[in-house]
């Protein structure tokens, strides 16, 4: 699936998840309990950093987790409080956090967006000694057959595209970005954590998902309808529906 675009396009790609809050919170997937027992455990004070619709903002509320959302996009930080999640409009490095500190700063598909340096630095700033920065993303594979026929289709239908459809994620895909972004920081005892698991799609499942994904959430509907209908002719001839391979990968941290 789709690699993160570049640096230049992050702005305009991120401000554009926000088109259909209602798609975005039915189709992308939650997080493994088990990450989120992780997450949990730092303590109950907790600040989600570009919450998005509250996915995983709702996962850790059900864990006894006072959460507070940091989201620059109104829309969505709308749709996350309608779920009962207490929201701050900003951007993660503008946000002013008022003196308040917390137990974990967590960060589910949404660190890329944030600035390298000056999120570690506001993360410090709000964690209590000890605190607990946790980084998260998934990673998914679909079959071969279907990844192929999305990149082909991709290309075809937008030319320009600065993103590389047909690359398959690696499990180290966002170690640069972490790494670079904890580079020289208050934090110590980076830790990796790798959770696998499997998701079952239905055509119409997978389809409701991949206009979501940072490749089509910019491009024309004409564009967009031709990547989805050759990737549904494609799971059409599979049967109508497949089981997508998923890793979920965790980077912890601690505030010195």
């Amino acid at each position: 699936m789709p690699t993160l675009p570049d640096p230049r396009q992050l702005k305009q790609t991120a401000q554009s998840f926000g088109v259909d809050v209602q798609r975005y919170d039915r189709a992308r997937p939650g997080y493994p309990a088990e990450l989120i027992d992780r997450l949990a455990d730092a303590g109950r004070e907790i600040v989600d950093v570009g919450c998005g619709t509250g996915i995983a903002a709702r996962q850790l509320r059900e864990r006894g987790c006072a959460v507070l959302g940091v989201e620059p996009d109104e829309r969505m930080a709308e749709f996350a409080r309608i779920q009962g999640i207490d929201v701050e409009v900003a951007t993660f490095e503008q946000w002013d956090a008022k003196g308040r500190t917390f137990d974990a700063v967590v960060a589910g598909q949404a660190w890329h967006w944030v600035d390298p340096a000056q999120g570690a630095r506001k993360a410090a700033e709000v964690l209590k000694p000890g605190g607990l920065l946790g980084l998260f993303w998934h990673l998914f594979v679909p079959p071969e057959d279907i990844a192929a026929v999305f990149g082909e289709a991709f290309r075809r239908a937008v030319p320009d595209s600065p993103i590389k459809a047909d690359r398959a994620p690696t499990r180290d895909a966002y170690r640069p970005v972490v790494e670079n972004s904890l580079a020289g920081s208050d934090f110590d005892g980076l830790e990796e954590h790798f959770y696998e698991w499997q998701h079952h799609y239905t055509r119409d499942e997978y389809l409701d998902l991949l206009p979501t994904q940072g490749g089509l959430t910019r491009v024309s509907d004409e564009q967009r309808a031709a990547v989805l209908t050759a990737v549904g002719a494609a799971i059409d001839a599979r049967g109508g529906q497949f089981t997508c391979d998923y890793t979920t990968v965790l980077f912890t941290a601690g505030k010195r």
